[in-house]
């Protein structure tokens, strides 16, 4: 074959240090237009990206070259800088860890609509039910003892 043709779509989600609600709605859509563009510069397309206090979602299209770990840190690490200088909140940090989860491009839709609804999912559940729910759908075996 003399080209490639790839459809990598990944959910990926994350959480605040401690699960402390940081992420503020008047800085929150500042944060997820950010993410996003250090997405596009480390060449992965943002998909859909949202979130609410204590956690994001991120909907990506990525190509074969990318190195999700790698894109990870330098999303994380990037971020984190940004909130320190530009909101001024010095003691705001992302976990350790993250879950990315790989999507069908049929599905793209159904997690770009999940996404955008975060607000109103989390009326009623928390992250810490939602993230264990996704990782029961997706048949990641988990300890609960290190999770959290």
């Amino acid at each position: 074959m003399s080209s490639t043709h790839l459809s990598l779509h990944y959910h990926i989600v994350f959480s605040t240090r401690n699960r402390i609600s940081w992420i503020k709605e008047d800085w929150r859509n500042r944060l997820h237009a950010y993410l996003g563009g250090i997405v596009r510069g480390l060449r992965g397309i943002p998909e859909e990206i949202g979130g609410t206090a204590d956690h994001i979602h991120l909907l990506l299209g990525l190509n074969a070259s990318h190195c999700l770990a790698d894109l990870m840190r330098n999303l994380k690490a990037d971020s984190s800088k940004w909130i320190h200088s530009e909101i001024g909140s010095t003691m705001f940090g992302w976990q350790d860890g993250y879950g990315a989860f790989t999507v069908r491009a049929t599905d793209v839709e159904s997690v770009r609509t999940y996404i955008q609804n975060q607000e109103k999912h989390h009326r009623k559940n928390g992250f810490q039910e939602e993230y264990r729910a996704m990782l029961v759908q997706y048949g990641i075996e988990f300890n609960e003892r290190y999770l959290w």
